[in-house]
């Protein structure tokens, strides 16, 4: 596949449950969508194959590739995208804890990268969440970086958001397009989901894709919604609401390449 300067990225949002064969289905489903709509790119949410409460996440985990990662790449291969499992639990073996893992599939049906979520969410805030991923999941220690005809994608999932040294390190490795597939909380999201997408856009002056959870799901914590395309300039090219679908979004790699000459603030950094 020859380089794409131009292409349509899609953001697929969803309200995942504990059933993952109807969470497949569905996911399936909107990837047509995205792909009838011309997208190339085509990014899922975390988590987006189960969504239920802590503490079942070793009961349902998959090996990859896997059952769900199989068909995943035969949709990929059939509709001629890139596809980016959001997140999907990873089987250990031998440990009682798994990964949260993010695939990239090309065209081809084959899965290109693997990035398993660094950063654990254990949070606190009192009279309204409490979550500590830690204690059924482990982080990965890589950053993740993948160079495509698209451009070169960086990799991350969701509390990752928070961490700019990550997509900083992604950027001066050449990055262009930041995926965050997220199951971002209400209270959070409110508050910082706009801010934190806007902000790993503008820094790094990259493109970031940002699909988001929608509604509570049999995990009982609401997620936010309000997927969320940005460009390199940190304006929001389309926005999703509080409900399914999918979005979409030119990607313009010669608007990046222009703004990046004329902002070189890449080649600036000097805390690295």
């Amino acid at each position: 596949m020859d380089e794409l300067i131009r292409f349509t990225a899609a953001a697929v949002q969803l309200n995942a449950g504990a059933d993952k064969a109807a969470n497949l289905e569905k996911a399936e489903s909107f990837v047509r969508v995205a792909a009838t709509s011309g997208a190339r790119l085509i990014v899922l949410p975390e988590v987006f194959l189960w969504r239920g409460p802590q503490g079942g996440e070793l009961a349902i985990a998959e090996d990859i590739p896997g059952a769900a990662t199989t068909r995943l790449c035969a949709l990929a291969k059939q509709l001629n995208v890139y596809l980016i499992a959001g997140s999907i639990l990873e089987r250990i073996d031998g440990n009682r804890r798994v990964y949260n893992t993010s695939i990239l599939i090309e065209p081809s049906g084959e899965i290109r990268a693997r990035y398993r979520k660094i950063h654990l969410f254990d949070i606190d805030l009192e009279g309204s969440v409490s979550i500590r991923e830690s204690d059924t999941r482990l982080g990965g220690d890589s950053v993740v970086s993948v160079s495509t005809p698209l451009g070169t994608i960086c990799m991350s999932v969701c509390y990752d958001v928070r961490f700019p040294e990550l997509y900083r390190r992604s950027a001066l490795d050449g990055a262009e397009i930041i995926a965050v597939p997220a199951a971002f909380t209400a209270k959070t999201g409110a508050a910082h989901w706009e801010l934190l997408v806007r902000a790993r856009a503008v820094e790094n002056l990259a493109y970031v894709i940002a699909p988001n959870q929608i509604g509570a799901g049999t995990a009982g914590i609401a997620s936010f919604g309000h997927s969320m395309i940005v460009d390199p300039w940190g304006q929001p090219l389309a926005r999703a609401g509080e409900e399914e679908g999918v979005i979409v979004a030119e990607i313009d790699r010669e608007y990046q390449r222009q703004l990046r000459r004329q902002l070189p603030c890449l080649s600036h950094a000097r805390l690295t």
